[in-house]
């Protein structure tokens, strides 16, 4: 639309996504265009002259970037568009040509820029940054790493990068390096873009400019729209992009100093953009970051006699080799999880706590000839306890259960690779073998999975998985909870017994903007937002509230709750009223969890090192409030899915 706007003669455009093509049918139409404009639901790549277009064009223009600039298939694109839609290019600079018989790009190039950072929020969801989970020793889990993981040669299994807007991340980052130029590319010129692939590996050597354990390389881009304008998409800039993140999987980590230098290899082998950190140059010796050298060892490296302790770190490498056969993958979220010590320790105390009164029930039945300590400890004695852990993905909570004695734990983990992790955890705890069993992973169906094993006793504990990473209600959670409390033994428990849900009424343009088009001004006065607006989600999830740029209206007020352990006490409505305690609009409530897990052990999901984020429900209409006013909220919970109304009330003082 901007083009034929702009005095274009003709105009096509191509999209793949049936309900993209036909909202852009919509679009086009509602702006008086749609008899100039040919659209084509097709990939461009399956465009050919003249079936589709009846001629080749003088101009294309594309976003297909994502925040690693060739993850989209831009590359790929425009060659293709090179050799079968555009007019030849202009050859040179003193070549003086009718614009309109050669071809061109927008945007016409790229200049693509990175720096190496400590942060605390990228290492914890791609490396194991604890030695003890929940009382249990991670010492024989071999190397827990997460799938994004970068080398100069192509691997199917490894994502390269992962993507973060760095300036939303909770605790921030610490620049190491000052930024640097990783690559520049020209969308003009088709031999650069075919030679892409097969460019050397490129070795940049870094100056370190602060002390800091060494994360990721965080990586943007410059999109050079033409001579005049460009685009960037680096960490301080406001745009829809995040930035690209290669995150360092060094087991141990790897601290560097001032007047180190990190040596960084630049590669394109499969029109991915790759950035791997490979090595240090410490005082003039190579240290190789692909290796398991002891991060302690490499901290006392000195200058009086580098080489002497140099050589005795080395020679730790041969017995480091064996961790190779034992890595084992975890997604981001399962390895964040891994890292929150408060959900582990919580639980580890919450199941000790159930064990112990189950266990002290037992002993009043048997008239107290046993000894509680010795019966708990033992493994001979009397009738085992039996636990069920469903959690999604990864997870140690029925390893931990195993470990508090005297207990049978049923694990739902389904890889070989985590079960065996399981296994050599156990195996190191010192926890019987016949303690553990992995007998979900042949279920074909959810109430399958809640089943009792044959011939055995009920369920002492059930474990649910009950919020998603993103910040919801997993879906399904109370008829789940419905079923598992039928089959739990008398005394027996669900783990969590119950969530609060928590809120706050805040006015945020952010989570406006991010939720939908506001007006025709962002869009140039065209008319698109009734029609995209179409695909607005009231709820917006992965939020870090610490980072969330808001003005907090009111103070925290608890929005509901979900009782797991009795059905009687829940309900699908709620009404709660919360006082403004300053003016302005209330563009949405963000809302958290507080999750008990037994009595009064618990833990939230807002805290900053919990592997949760926070969601928040965007308002339609912004509420315009006063300091002192009250404002109702009517919150109702329907299929696992959480929606808030809000409306000032007239009547004065909170809801009993």
């Amino acid at each position: 639309m901007c083009a034929k706007k702009a005095g274009a003669a003709e105009v096509y455009a191509c999209e793949l996504s049936k309900t993209m093509y036909e909202l852009a049918c919509e679009v086009v139409a509602a702006n008086g265009m749609d008899g100039s404009i040919k659209l084509l639901h097709m990939k461009s790549l399956e465009m050919e002259v003249p079936r589709d277009i009846p001629h080749r064009v003088s101009l294309v223009v594309t976003e297909t970037v994502d925040a690693g600039l060739f993850g989209e298939g831009i590359i790929e694109s425009l060659i293709h568009a090179w050799h079968h839609l555009l007019l030849p290019p202009q050859r040179g600079e003193n070549e003086f040509k009718d614009p309109s018989a050669t071809g061109r790009v927008i945007p016409a190039g790229a200049t693509v820029f990175g720096m190496a950072v400590e942060c605390m929020e990228i290492r914890r969801h791609h490396r194991l940054c604890v030695s003890e989970v929940g009382s249990l020793s991670m010492a024989a889990a071999g190397e827990l790493r997460s799938p994004v993981s970068c080398s100069s040669e192509p691997d199917d299994s490894m994502e390269p990068y992962t993507t973060e807007r760095l300036s939303r991340l909770p605790g921030g980052f610490k620049a190491l390096t000052e930024p640097f130029t990783a690559l520049n590319i020209d969308f003009n010129n088709v031999q650069e873009l075919e030679g892409l692939s097969s460019r050397e590996v490129q070795q940049i050597r870094l100056p370190v400019i602060q002390e800091g354990e060494l994360d990721a390389l965080a990586v943007w881009f410059q999109l050079h729209l033409d001579e005049e304008s460009s685009l960037s998409t680096g960490p301080r800039e406001d745009t829809c992009w995040e930035q690209a993140v290669y995150p360092v999987h060094s087991t141990r980590g790897f601290g560097l100093k001032p007047h180190d230098e990190l040596v960084v290899e630049v590669s394109c082998r499969d029109a991915y953009l790759r950035l791997c950190s490979v090595a240090v140059i410490r005082d003039g010796h190579e240290i190789r970051l692909d290796k398991h050298l002891d991060l302690q060892l490499l901290k006392s490296i000195s200058n009086a006699n580098p080489e002497a302790e140099l050589c005795s770190a080395l020679a730790c490498l041969q017995t480091d080799q064996n961790q190779t056969k034992d890595l084992c993958m975890l997604e981001c979220s399962e390895m964040a999880l891994l890292n929150h010590q408060d959900y582990h320790q919580g639980f580890c105390s919450a199941m000790a706590k159930l064990i112990f009164q189950l266990r002290s029930k037992c002993e009043k039945r048997s008239g107290g000839n046993s000894d509680l300590g010795e019966c708990v400890n033992s493994t001979d004695c009397g009738d085992l306890l039996y636990v069920l852990d469903v959690s999604e993905g990864f997870s140690l909570l029925s390893l931990i259960a195993a470990s508090q004695g005297h207990v049978k734990a049923y694990s739902s983990v389904e890889k070989n690779k985590q079960q065996d992790v399981l296994r050599r955890l156990a195996h190191s705890n010192n926890i019987p073998e016949q303690r553990l069993e992995f007998w979900l992973n042949h279920m074909e169906d959810e109430q399958g999975m809640l089943q009792r094993p044959s011939r055995e006793k009920l369920w002492s504990a059930i474990i649910l998985d009950c919020v998603e990473t993103c910040g919801l209600i997993r879906q399904k959670l109370m008829e789940k909870a419905s079923l598992a409390r039928c089959l739990l033994e008398e005394g027996g428990h669900i783990f969590p017994e119950r969530i609060v849900v928590h809120g706050m009424l805040v006015e945020s343009d952010m989570l406006l903007l991010e939720s939908a088009v506001q007006g025709q001004e962002p869009t140039l006065g065209f008319n698109i937002a009734p029609f995209i607006n179409q695909f607005t989600v009231p709820v917006h999830v992965f939020l870090d509230f610490s980072t969330l740029e808001c003005r907090r209206l009111s103070e925290s007020v608890e929005l509901f709750v979900l009782d797991l352990m009795n059905t009687n006490a829940n309900y699908t409505n709620r009404e709660v009223k919360v006082q403004a305690t300053s003016a302005g609009r209330v563009t949405a409530i963000p809302f958290w969890y507080h999750i008990f897990l037994y009595q009064e052990i618990s833990v939230s999901t807002l805290s900053q090192r919990s592997h949760w984020k926070q969601a928040a429900v965007v308002l339609q209409q912004p509420l315009q409030v006063r300091a002192g006013d009250w404002v109702r909220l009517a919150v109702k919970l329907y299929k696992s899915t959480i929606s808030i109304a809000a409306h000032i009330d007239e009547a004065p003082g909170p809801m009993e």
